[in-house]
C-alpha cells in the first residue's frame, strides 16, 4: 500500500513540560483540533486517564487515538508517541509522534508533528494530494495549538450560514499565480495595489473586497486567484496590471469564518468535506470566493470576518 509521511513544525512560547501536558491530555485536543472544528456535533469520548479518545461523525468519520508514552531524546528533548486508528471513511492505521526540542530562542520550544501511515491501494493516485491536505491540516492545527497554549484562546470559529446567493457583481481585480505557501503575502500586495487605484476613483467601490479562486492544485501546491473589489460600474480606463470582470449570479453555500486569515483553511476543509459527503452538490461552472467583511488594518486578527463560499446547484 502507498506509504504516506507528513511532518510540520512550529515554535511555541511555553515551558516544555506544559506543552507536553497539553499534548498528552485529549480533553485539550478538542479545542485545537482542525478536524473537530468542522463538525461541532461529532461524538467525542475521552477516557478517564485522558490518554485515549474516540470520535464519530458524518464529516470526521470514526476512529480512535491512544497516547503510548514519552521518551527522552537528544538535546534535552522529548518524544511523545501515539497510535491512530481510522474506521471510516476507510480503515487504516498510523503512527503519530510529537517531538519537543529546546529552541535557540529563550523560552521557546520546537514542536514537530509527524504521521506515518499508508493508504488503501485504490487511492495510490491521490497520495501526493492527500499528504498535502493532511500537511495543511497539521500546519493549522499547530498554529491553533500555539494560540491555545500562549493565549488560552483560538481565533477560528465557523458559523454555518448555509445556502445564500452571490448577486452578479462587476469588479476590478488583479489576477495572480502563486505557490500556496506565498498566497498571504501576494494577496496582501494585490489588494494594496487595488486600494491605491480605488482611492483615485471616489465612490466607485460597491461592497466588500473578495477573492475569486480560479484553480487550486494541491499536488503541486499552486493556485490562481483574482483579488477583486466590487464596483458600481466598470471603469473606462485602468492600470495595465488591473483587470475587470463580472462575477455571475450564483447560488452558494456559505461558511462564515471569524478569526485569523491563517486559519481560513478550516472553512475550506469543512466545505470540501461537506461536498464529498453530498451535503450539497457543487456548481463547477462558477468559481469559489472569499469575501472579506472587515479591514485587517482596522481590527485585530482575531476579529477578522470572512465569508467563504462554494458554488452549488
Amino acid at each position: 500500500m502507498p506509504v504516506t509521511y507528513v511532518e510540520k513544525s512550529i515554535k511555541i512560547n511555553a515551558p516544555m513540560h506544559h506543552v507536553e501536558s497539553v499534548l498528552t491530555d485529549f480533553n485539550q485536543w478538542i479545542s485545537w483540533s482542525p478536524w473537530l472544528l468542522m463538525e461541532p456535533e461529532a461524538a467525542v469520548n475521552v477516557a478517564d486517564d485522558k490518554h485515549f479518545y474516540e470520535w464519530s461523525g458524518r464529516r470526521v468519520g470514526s476512529g480512535n487515538m491512544q497516547f503510548e508514552g514519552a521518551v527522552d531524546v537528544n538535546n534535552d528533548g522529548r518524544r511523545l508517541d501515539y497510535s491512530l486508528n481510522f474506521f471510516s471513511p476507510w480503515k487504516s492505521t498510523a503512527d503519530v509522534e510529537f517531538r519537543l526540542l529546546p529552541s535557540d530562542e529563550e523560552e521557546m520550544v520546537n514542536v514537530t508533528w509527524i504521521m506515518r501511515s499508508s493508504l488503501p491501494f485504490f487511492l495510490f493516485w491521490m497520495k501526493t494530494s492527500i499528504q498535502n491536505f493532511i500537511g495543511m491540516d497539521y500546519k493549522r492545527g499547530l498554529s491553533m495549538l500555539k494560540e491555545q497554549i500562549e493565549t488560552s484562546s483560538i481565533s477560528s470559529n465557523l458559523d454555518f450560514i448555509g445556502e445564500t446567493v452571490f448577486n452578479k457583481t462587476p469588479y476590478v481585480g488583479i489576477t495572480s499565480d502563486s505557490a500556496v505557501a506565498e498566497m498571504g503575502i501576494k494577496m496582501s500586495r494585490d489588494f494594496t495595489a487595488l486600494g491605491e487605484f480605488i482611492k483615485t476613483r471616489a465612490g466607485l467601490q460597491n461592497g466588500a473586497p473578495f477573492c475569486i479562486y480560479h484553480k487550486m492544485d494541491m499536488a503541486k501546491q499552486v493556485c490562481k486567484y483574482t483579488a477583486a473589489i466590487p464596483v458600481k460600474e466598470l471603469p473606462a480606463d485602468f492600470p495595465e496590471n488591473v483587470t475587470t470582470g463580472d462575477f455571475p449570479h450564483a447560488k452558494m453555500f456559505c461558511l462564515r469564518h471569524e478569526g485569523r486569515y491563517e486559519h481560513l483553511g478550516n472553512a475550506w476543509s469543512t466545505l470540501y468535506t461537506m461536498q464529498r459527503n453530498k451535503e450539497f452538490f457543487p456548481n463547477t461552472r462558477v468559481k469559489p470566493v472569499e469575501i472579506y467583511l472587515n479591514d485587517p488594518t482596522e481590527v485585530a486578527p482575531g476579529e477578522l470576518v470572512t465569508d467563504v463560499m462554494l458554488p452549488i446547484k
